[in-house]
């Protein structure tokens, strides 16, 4: 390579490599399909610039690429020619930034670490003269280890909250970049977002600032961005767990505007409350904090205000090992599976007795399962940060895990390493943060989830142990629900409506069971509410066979009726067991683009976990349709619908993609693409088994709960079935003007989620009579399938109506002719003027149920009217 650029001039530099990526601007086809870190660099064609290319791999988010993609890397950053050096653990990329005195790491080595290696491409400036010419402004924070909740580490220190600051760093640089003297002076323009003074913005009104550093004719400038006021706090984590005094922990703490911006707040910013006796706490250099024990054993409630908001984050220090299952009852301990077959019984343990798990897993090619239930679920005690158990392996890969109910009775799926080693070892299950404590011990299990892993094997378990430090009382924290979801009221007045349905998991092998009955119920409810179409988001079967999709295809013909056209997306289910082809052979693509009424739907296969697993071609069709609609003034909003979520809001984060770039990527492209261009944008999935909204950067993630199967959080926090119906008023060009100019604030309001649950029974309880001035609660609740009690309040969608004289909604919409009013928020009726009799009634998903309450006079004089 050396050589070719100087035309056979004198060698100056030389580098060893391996297989050539690039030639005469041609990508080279290399047969190599290995993923890994990788190092390239290349020349464009008239060698006068030299591409530098590191791309990490071997990491959760970070897979690496084949020599033939690092080809086509550099061919798009414009090499014409472009070699292969040393990959793996060996790829490091050092540079130094302008005004450093020294080189820093800037990707991730896959070992964690640098490695040693005995040679490297170097490229240096020449010597400058050490002159001030400019500046290098940066925050404090480094983007990559400032507090912050994405997807991907890091947080977003170029935004600021109004009234809070940023530490700013100016490093002086010569004309090569090199460090040059010189203390700047500094100013932030507009004056009205915020002024700077020593290196610190302390923020004024939302919008754009550009900070300025300068000195003479040197200077250098920086943008930050005012969001809206601070409208909540939260930590980077949701505990502290510390072993021993002298140990070391480590959050931040984050903010969030009303659209759900998020930024770091500074250590300056907070006051923090916490025992002094047992912690130590103070900040790091990149605006996180560092939590260190003074003590052996205690817990403490680290409460953290910004002006008048305040989170609060639990600190352990200790753990003690208490003994949950010894199996000296072995015997009585039953087997279960989930397709396979087995037994358990006593064995030689570790210590005393064990327990014995044998199984079959060569009877499916479907996730397998065998399962180890003991007499009764062991009850925990205390507030366990990770189980500990002993297990005897035969080297067969299979995945061991522990199934946990806590106390809102979610489950919780605790995952240890593959079995890959032979005879005992000591193995740990850490318990995610956010359970609801006491925690109860369902069943042992060990999966199989690898199609072509056929084999009979089996292991023995002993000495099932709780980790469990000093306990901690952490106050509740009301659950939030997006305001994309309708309180009260419904989506029928919509200029148009399209449903959403997902996992209902049924099988053919069963084809009355309950759950084909659930799916059934869900879409007759769908067309009777005659929506536009009929989004399915994912496994809406449970195994991926021809009998599966057939049945799935015949409930959707018997009970749709070619009526109401309809949309599948595929899920993990709809690769179980089977490979995609068996889904394409019934339903079509994986993927597709299409408009409806001004809104460009994109509908992505996730069914492997991740978007890329699904073919990258649908990621680069993603952004051409993003960019698309941004361009086309008959498209004012785009929705992306694939069956994982970004996020996972259960506390294990288990059911959303795995590969968190991926998630990442999604929510800035969507971010970027309502922002840029003042349209809107949604993005909606399922999988998690709950109904939940939220709001990231401007931009509602909804995911849609079970339309079959159990759900997997409590009732109260969306843990019931049903289906979503999404109301539609176009964004018109002129909406999608006035927010593009505004992009912090919130952009047109052009869509609303119902979220129907399914409704056997209604029940409105209301007092009998409320006197003038008091408030008095009402409540509804609904009961499902099975006895599920679930409660009429955030995130069910319900319409609440009563007699003319009542209003209904917040204490702003009252008028003198008012007799009461009833508040959907707060489930409060206030009595205004006595006298009357007034009806009370609630609707969810077509059932209603009422009730009569008389409005008496005050029962005491001078009594103060309730809030």
């Amino acid at each position: 390579m050396a050589a070719e650029a100087v035309e056979g001039g004198d060698l100056r530099a030389a580098v060893g490599g391996g297989n050539v990526l690039v030639r005469d601007g041609v990508v080279q086809a290399i047969a190599d399909p290995t993923l890994a870190p990788r190092t390239a660099v290349g020349f464009t064609a008239d060698g006068r610039r030299m591409v530098l290319l590191t791309v990490d791999g071997r990491q959760l988010d970070s897979r690496g690429v084949t020599q033939t993609e690092m080809g086509e890397m550099m061919a798009e950053l414009g090499a014409h020619h472009a070699l292969n050096l040393d990959g793996g653990g060996s790829s490091t990329l050092l540079a130094r930034e302008p005004g450093a005195a020294a080189v820093q790491v800037e990707n991730s080595p896959s070992d964690g670490t640098e490695r040693a290696v005995p040679n490297g491409l170097a490229v240096y400036a020449p010597e400058g003269s050490g002159r001030l010419t400019g500046y290098w402004l940066e925050t404090a924070s480094d983007p990559t280890a400032a507090p912050g909740v994405a997807p991907v580490r890091g947080g977003r220190p170029d935004r600021v909250f109004p009234g809070l600051t940023r530490r700013l760093t100016a490093a002086g640089h010569d004309e090569t970049y090199g460090p040059a003297e010189g203390t700047p002076a500094w100013r932030a323009n507009p004056a009205a977002q915020g002024t700077v003074a020593d290196g610190v913005f302390r923020a004024g009104a939302p919008g754009r600032s550009t900070v300025t550093a300068w000195r003479g004719g040197a200077r250098g400038t920086l943008d930050l961005t005012v969001l809206g006021p601070l409208d909540r706090v939260d930590s980077t984590v949701d505990r502290v767990g510390l072993n021993r005094a002298g140990d070391t922990g480590l959050f931040g703490v984050v903010g969030y505007d009303a659209e759900g911006n998020t930024a770091p707040i500074e250590p300056a910013d907070l006051k923090l409350e916490y025992d002094p006796e047992l912690l130590a706490i103070t900040p790091t250099a990149d605006g996180n904090l560092s939590v260190k024990a003074l003590g052996d054993s205690g817990s403490a409630l680290v409460t953290v205000h910004v002006g008048r908001h305040r989170s609060v984050l639990p600190v352990t220090v200790g753990l003690t090992d208490v003994p949950v299952a010894t199996f000296d009852d072995a015997a009585s301990w039953r087997f279960s599976q989930a397709r396979a077959s087995g037994a358990v019984a006593p064995a030689p343990g570790r210590t005393g007795t064990g327990l014995r798990m044998t199984y079959d897993f060569g009877q499916s090619t479907g996730t397998r399962a065998a399962y180890a239930d003991p007499p009764a679920w062991i009850p925990v005690p205390g507030q366990p940060q990770a189980f500990g158990m002993w297990i005897n392996g035969n080297g067969t890969g299979e995945w061991p895990s522990l199934h946990l109910h806590d106390a809102q009775d979610t489950q919780h799926v605790l995952r240890g390493p593959l079995v890959t080693w032979k005879g005992w070892r000591y193995v740990e299950f850490a318990v995610p943060a956010g359970v609801q404590y006491p925690v109860r011990v369902r069943r042992f299990y060990v999966a199989e989830t690898n199609p072509a892993a056929r084999y009979t094997s089996e292991v023995v378990i002993d000495d099932l142990v709780a980790k469990v430090p000093p306990t901690v009382d952490v106050p509740a924290e009301p659950p939030r629900t997006d305001r994309v979801v309708l309180r009260d009221g419904t989506v029928d007045g919509a200029p148009w409506r399209f449903a959403v349905l997902s996992d209902a998991q049924f099988v053919a092998a069963d084809p009355d069971s309950d759950l084909v009955a659930q799916a059934r119920r869900t879409l007759r409810e769908v067309k009777a509410a005659k929506p536009d179409f009929l989004m399915i988001a994912g496994d809406f079967v449970d195994t991926a066979y021809p009998a599966d999709f057939a049945l799935a295809k015949r409930l959707l013909d018997e009970e749709l009726g070619g009526e109401l056209p309809w949309y599948y997306v595929p899920g993990n289910h709809e690769i179980m067991g089977a490979p995609i082809g068996n889904f394409r052979a019934v339903f079509g693509d994986t993927q597709r683009v299409f408009d409806h009424e001004g809104t460009r739907f994109v509908t992505l296969n996730s069914s492997t976990g991740s978007l890329r697993g699904g073919g990258f071609d649908q990621v680069r069709m993603l952004r051409e349709a993003l960019d698309a609609a941004a361009a086309d003034p008959a498209v004012g909003s785009v929705v992306v619908v694939h069956h994982h979520p970004p996020r996972d809001p259960s506390p294990a984060k288990a059911s959303q993609l795995g590969d968190r770039k991926e998630a990442a990527l999604v929510e800035q492209w969507l971010a970027d693409f309502q922002h840029r261009t003042g349209k809107g944008a949604l993005f909606v999935g399922g999988h998690v088994g709950t109904f939940h909204a939220d709001r990231v950067d401007g931009v509602p993630y909804v995911i849609n709960g079970n339309s079959g199967k159990n759900p997997s959080t409590p009732p109260q926090l969306g843990g019931f079935t049903g289906w979503t119906e999404f109301g539609v008023d176009p964004v018109t060009p002129a909406e999608a003007d006035r927010a593009r100019r505004d992009p912090l604030a919130e952009g047109p309001r052009w869509v609303t989620a119902e979220f129907h649950a399914h409704t056997d029974r209604l029940t409105l309880t209301a007092p009998d009579a409320v006197a003038v001035g008091a408030a008095a609660p009402v409540t509804a609740t609904l009961t499902q399938p099975g006895g599920r009690t679930v409660p009429v309040a955030a995130p069910v969608s319900a319409d609440w109506s009563a007699s003319p004289g009542v209003h209904v909604g917040t204490a702003d919409g009252v008028r003198p002719w008012h007799v009461a009013r009833f508040d959907p928020a707060t489930g409060k009726l206030t009595a205004l003027r006595a006298g009357a009799q007034v009806l009370l009634a609630v609707t969810v998903n077509g059932v209603r149920a009422e009730a009569t309450v008389a409005l008496t006079a005050a029962e005491a004089a001078g009594e103060a009217p309730a809030a």
